[in-house]
């Protein structure tokens, strides 16, 4: 049977920080060697930095795509909400890595904001001292230097992040923050060398475009790469920068500890009964809930003034058409999300734990064994009320699971042994 981890010999190329620093000294090594050798002149450098900024940022996609943590999504969502709860992923074969459910819904935000920061800051590189800058020969050994910071830094992310298990740290958030802080170094390096140079050598209304590459000297050059690997450094020894041990750990409010991505155990005792919501309660539930988020309705306010434009026009079939689409967008939205929160979810009631579990996948979202909870609660909405439904309420320490909807909620309460508060009884009676 194949080994379902990566490579030993991979592993062991990816120890330390070697990786990681070799990456680094061929980052720094290119602009110097093109700048002292080569002749590369301010043109030059900034377009490899910024080339170096996209590479970087492309591999930060590649690793939050894989990252082994759970991404931190707000819970309340409509649909990105419940869908941050399911743990399940999709596995790579052979190699232990799996590409997670909340990863796949912060690339779709992560990839267009890399996507704006590297454009600005070509705005400032490239887009001021590249017109023109660049002869033949420049623009040949540069592209050799992109192509080489790229297999770098592709190297650096197969051998460290996966080979030494590095991206089980991560979530698909943590893996990108390091491209940010390598764009402000590069913005702010290229914004001081522009506005220098700029106060020295244009005259009078010259636009910033007119700058001239080759006014930058050798001097400055050399300090902007200076700097650069100054930046590079600290992002990669920072830990220990700032801290000598832990009793001298200096927190700057920079750090970000992702949740943890151990598997909830579904297993349960025997006998185990499970509950669900009936299917009152699950339509009754998509109708209801665009009265929770409002902003729905914003997402039909387009296609109903097209509606009304039209029936103006006395195009009523089109009219009719934009109507129906205006009220079935909020109203299928609100069931997809109110499905993926709880009409696709049932919970698993045995002797030792109560475990929600993920229909759709079939994993375990959350378990509660019966000494976790602080406060067992039955309450009763408007709408139970109408439905004959109850819901509970399971508070823990730091968290509180509501299960709404419920039929018979007998085999969850008598997971615990804790009474639960209910409505007055007179209440119940007159319903």
């Amino acid at each position: 049977m194949p080994s379902s981890r990566l490579p030993d010999r991979l592993r062991a190329l990816g120890r330390g920080r070697r990786p990681r620093a070799f990456s680094v000294a061929v980052a720094t090594l290119l602009p110097l060697v093109g700048v002292v050798a080569l002749g590369w002149n301010a043109a030059a450098l900034m377009t490899l930095y910024w080339f170096e900024l996209g590479i970087a940022s492309g591999w930060a996609l590649v690793r939050a795509l894989f990252a082994g943590r759970p991404s931190e999504i707000e819970r309340d969502g409509l649909i990105v909400g419940p869908l941050a709860q399911r743990r399940g992923g999709l596995s790579v074969p052979r190699t232990g890595v799996e590409v997670r459910v909340s990863s796949l819904l912060v690339l779709p935000v992560a990839a267009p904001i890399l996507a704006v920061v590297w454009g600005v800051v070509g705005t400032l590189t490239v887009g001021v001292v590249a017109d023109g800058g660049l002869s033949p020969r420049a623009l040949d050994t540069v592209t050799l230097a992109v192509l080489a910071v790229f297999v770098g830094e592709g190297a650096t992310t197969l051998v460290e992040y996966f080979g030494r298990g590095e991206y089980r740290d991560h979530s698909a958030q943590t893996a990108t923050q390091g491209v940010f802080a390598r764009g402000a170094a590069i913005f702010f390096g290229a914004l001081f060398t522009v506005t220098v140079v700029a106060a020295g050598t244009l005259e009078g209304d010259a636009p910033i475009s007119a700058l001239d590459p080759d006014a930058i000297g050798l001097p400055l050059l050399l300090g902007i790469v200076a700097v650069k690997f100054a930046f590079d450094l600290a992002s990669l020894y920072g830990d220990r920068l700032v801290a000598l041990d832990e009793s001298s750990a200096l927190d700057l409010g920079f750090s970000y500890d992702p949740p943890p991505a151990e598997p909830v155990d579904g297993s349960l005792a025997e006998p185990v009964e499970t509950v669900r919501q009936p299917p009152r309660t699950r339509v009754a539930g998509a109708l209801t809930t665009p009265i929770g988020h409002p902003g729905l309705w914003y997402l039909a306010a387009l296609p109903a003034l097209g509606a009304a434009l039209f029936a103006l026009g006395g195009k009523w079939g089109t009219a009719v058409t934009l109507l129906a689409v205006a009220v079935a967008l909020p109203l299928g939205l609100a069931a997809i999300g109110h499905e993926l929160r709880h009409g696709l979810v049932e919970y698993r009631a045995g002797d030792d734990a109560l475990v929600a579990r993920d229909r759709l996948l079939g994993t375990a979202l959350w378990r509660v064994e019966p000494w976790d909870e602080t406060d067992l609660r039955v309450e009763r909405s408007g709408l139970d009320r109408r439905l004959g439904t109850e819901t509970v309420a399971i508070e823990l320490r730091d968290d509180e699971y509501r299960i709404p909807g419920l039929a018979d909620p007998e085999p969850i309460l008598a997971v615990f042994d804790r009474r639960p508060d209910r409505p007055d009884e007179s209440e119940r009676s007159g319903d």
